[in-house]
């Protein structure tokens, strides 16, 4: 069954440079949006009035993602962190989900400075 899920997109102008920036440590890049909801009924979300990587987090076994500040904070509503699953080893059966796994479990190291980005409101089928 397909779900809804609200949130932001990355800029896609933007994508190849923060890719370049943060070469991915997995064979299957993602680094496609930051996820506010899954719901049916989850509505578009304003734009951030700032966006920016803050953090990175591995779990050395085919999960990585990026960490987002939205406007001050890393805290999803209802729960987890702001993030961008950056890359996966999918041949490895890892999928984009996990990241809120490993930041859990694991946390994240902070970036040497904030990088700003651009995101757009957007909501889409999983």
């Amino acid at each position: 069954m397909t779900k809804r899920i609200v949130g932001w997109k990355l800029d896609r102008a933007e994508r190849a440079a923060l890719l370049a920036r943060f070469p991915p440590a997995y064979p299957d890049p993602v680094a496609d949006h930051v996820t506010l909801a899954r719901s049916a009924e989850a509505a578009l979300p304003a734009r951030p009035r700032g966006a920016e990587l803050i953090g990175r987090a591995d779990d050395g076994a085919g999960v990585e993602c990026l960490v987002v500040r939205l406007d001050g904070t890393t805290d999803r509503p209802g729960g987890g962190t702001y993030h961008v699953t950056w890359s996966l080893d999918r041949a490895k059966g890892r999928t984009a989900k996990e990241s809120n796994d490993v930041l859990r479990e694991r946390g994240w190291t902070d970036l040497p400075e904030p990088v700003p980005i651009r995101l757009e409101p957007a909501a889409w089928d999983s």
